[in-house]
């Protein structure tokens, strides 16, 4: 699984005209999955993300977690995170996993997310979606879970 974690004032999705999940400052997740990722890596991810320290404390350190912060996250499937651009001009998405595998995958990436006590909000999984955010800092991290 492949993480890209952008931190943030605050983002929506919103899919054909209605928002689908909001938060305030946290974190958004664009989440990309491959053929060989199981709830292992699902679960490695949701807890490495819970506890990273992207957060400034008292004295503008990153030393605070998304849990000591009391954030939100908005997680969004993204597919297009495994698109290889090394031959020719258009990308070939032949690493992500399909639907039927993916979608149960982020699933349970967000509930494995919630069970360390965050607010997860979502997109939907496979809609073309609009993606607002205001980028903290701005923030962002590559985590991946191989």
């Amino acid at each position: 699984m492949r993480v890209v974690l952008q931190r943030s004032k605050r983002a929506s999705v919103t899919v054909g005209g209605g928002i689908t999940g909001s938060i305030n400052s946290g974190y958004v997740l664009l989440v990309g999955i491959t053929h060989e990722d199981t709830e292992k890596d699902a679960d490695y991810l949701a807890g490495k993300i819970a506890q990273l320290r992207l957060f400034e404390d008292e004295e503008g350190k990153m030393n605070r977690s998304i849990l000591d912060n009391g954030g939100e996250i908005l997680s969004i499937s993204q597919f297009t995170l495994y698109g290889d651009v090394k031959k020719g001009r258009r990308p070939s998405f032949i690493s992500a996993a399909r639907p039927e595998t993916a979608e149960p995958l982020w699933q349970a990436f967000n509930e494995a997310l919630r069970s360390h006590g965050l607010v997860v909000e979502t997109g939907i999984f496979g809609a073309m979606m609009d993606v607002q955010l205001v980028n903290d800092g701005p923030v962002t991290i590559l985590v991946e879970s191989k």
